[in-house]
């Protein structure tokens, strides 16, 4: 991979063996939803995904990286996030599969991605826009407050630009899954497989991850929780978490 210049407030990660990440020091950094999320959508090599708040642009790369999608298309609102998007897949040499557009969701059209898409997924802000202590960081903020936009413009956003039968993928916090379940409903993305994610066996889970369907029929399946640690002190990943990581794949 080139070497890239950071600017003062940038840092570069290693993913993995193949994968490179500029973060932003003062941004959201990349963590265990975004990797789960990944992992969660099934591969569809031939098909059209788009990602709704991109950030850094990690989901896209582990997807691209891993040849899950055959075109992506990275929506960012916030202008220097679009642009660390950009930037992350020329290093990573990702370009060809991943475009980006620094856009708002709630102004995202079909015409805007060249047709309607077969997946959409995303990690949108979890947290009401008047809860938690207001961030000193403006994009941490905006990245973690539905303040530019909330779960249901999300949802909205995903059924105005999926084909039907398209897949919608999230990660959302277990607290607040009543309004995703709501908010998918009320824009016909039909909740299909909802698996809830545990540190441990004996904590309340701290993640779900959603796949709906475009137009589907009524009808969930709750697998089994995916349990991250065999140990409360945390120093023991599980076979099953091993087995994800290794392959960024559910299946």
């Amino acid at each position: 991979m080139e070497s890239i210049k950071l600017l003062s407030n940038e840092r570069l990660d290693e993913v993995n063996e193949n994968l490179k990440l500029i973060q932003k020091t003062d941004g959201l950094t990349f963590g265990t939803d975004a990797f789960l999320l990944a992992s969660f959508i099934k591969s569809a090599p031939s098909k059209k995904g788009i990602e709704l708040g991109s950030g850094t642009g990690i989901i896209s790369l582990l997807l691209a990286e891993r040849k899950k999608l055959s075109k992506i298309i990275a929506v960012e609102i916030q202008e220097e996030f679009a642009a660390l998007t950009q930037r992350n897949a020329s290093l990573n040499k990702l370009d060809s599969v991943i475009s980006v557009l620094n856009t708002d969701v709630a102004k995202l059209s079909c015409d805007d991605i060249n047709g309607e898409a077969d997946v959409i997924f995303c990690n949108p802000p979890y947290m009401k826009a008047d809860s938690g202590k207001r961030n000193l960081s403006t994009s941490k903020y905006i990245a973690r407050h539905e303040v530019c936009g909330d779960i249901n413009s999300f949802c909205k956003a995903g059924f105005r630009l999926l084909k039907h039968g398209g897949k919608f993928y999230v990660v959302w916090r277990p607290d607040r899954v009543c309004d995703l379940f709501y908010a998918l409903r009320s824009n016909r993305l039909e909740p299909k497989i909802i698996t809830f994610v545990h540190a441990d066996a004996l904590t309340e889970p701290s993640i779900v991850l959603v796949s709906a369907t475009k137009g589907g029929s009524s009808g969930a399946t709750v697998t089994a929780p995916l349990i991250l640690y065999e140990d409360t002190a945390h120093t023991a990943m599980s076979e099953r978490a091993k087995r994800i990581y290794e392959t960024l794949s559910f299946e």
